[in-house]
């Protein structure tokens, strides 16, 4: 059976019926996080340890180590875990519902445009946390742990708490997953006409400088990171202007024949 998008709906449902599906659907949204974050509590060391591979990595064989300086420190540890790692599970669900609330709403040709964006966005997060996981977090662990040694007599010795190792990871993994959905974000703005590809052109030397800074605030201050976020962000901000280009040459091929098509007279209907 064919994919069909259905033009809008036609019926034009109470206001309070909208509020009453948005509440049913925000409910299933919250279930899928709370089973999802409940299967990963149970998996929470696991994952955990899963996490821990890239410091794990940098170390000196058998000598990687995290501690804890508060007695309650690694239970809030594997709750974030599990909190995050749910999240990630659950989020294609909770998109799938707001889409479902939100199609209703847009036109036939509306859903066709938005619908690659949809299917894009995990993809693209995904590749964005892979790079940072295997690359990006194995490289800067290893740099900073290039700076034990001693100083004055005094051994200087790495040793990172759970907490502060599994926020540092978190923002690793949310900055390079979020920073690659640039392209989503800027082809909706393209599509929408709300920026053009030649406005994008002219700005190139403006969003190199913003991609620059961005890599330094959301990252780590080390330059590894930074450049292996930055090249990234500017390799999709140049394949996102070629999409651009190929998507006005098609609009301007089909504007011709939307003229030419002839208007139904509804006048004597």
């Amino acid at each position: 059976m064919a994919f069909e998008v259905k033009d809008i709906d036609e019926t034009q449902a109470p206001l309070l019926d909208h509020l009453i599906e948005l509440r049913t659907r925000l409910v299933r949204c919250v279930a899928a996080l709370v089973l999802a974050f409940g299967v990963c509590l149970y998996f929470a060391d696991q994952i955990l340890g899963f996490l821990i591979q890239p410091l794990k990595k940098a170390f000196p064989e058998g000598q990687g180590q995290l501690i804890f300086t508060k007695l309650y420190e690694v239970f809030f540890v594997e709750l974030k875990v599990a909190l995050f790692a749910g999240f990630c599970i659950s989020f294609p669900y909770i998109a799938n519902q707001l889409w479902a609330f939100v199609a209703p709403g847009l036109y036939a040709k509306e859903k066709k445009a938005f619908l690659p964006f949809l299917f894009a966005t995990p993809f693209l997060f995904l590749a964005g946390a892979s790079l940072a996981y295997y690359i990006v977090m194995p490289t800067a662990f290893e740099w900073f742990l290039g700076f034990e040694g001693s100083a004055g007599g005094v051994e200087i010795q790495a040793l990172p708490t759970a907490n502060e190792y599994l926020g540092l990871v978190m923002q690793f993994i949310l900055a390079f997953g979020m920073s690659f959905l640039l392209p989503v974000l800027l082809l909706l703005l393209h599509r929408a006409g709300i920026v053009t590809r030649d406005q994008l052109v002219g700005a190139r030397r403006y969003v190199i400088v913003l991609v620059v800074a961005l890599a330094a605030i959301i990252t780590p201050p080390d330059p590894g990171s930074q450049l292996l976020l930055a090249v990234p962000l500017l390799l999709l901000f140049e394949g996102s202007l070629i999409l651009m280009r190929i998507f006005d040459k098609r609009s301007a091929k089909e504007a011709p024949a939307e003229r030419d098509e002839p208007e139904v007279d509804q006048s004597a209907s």
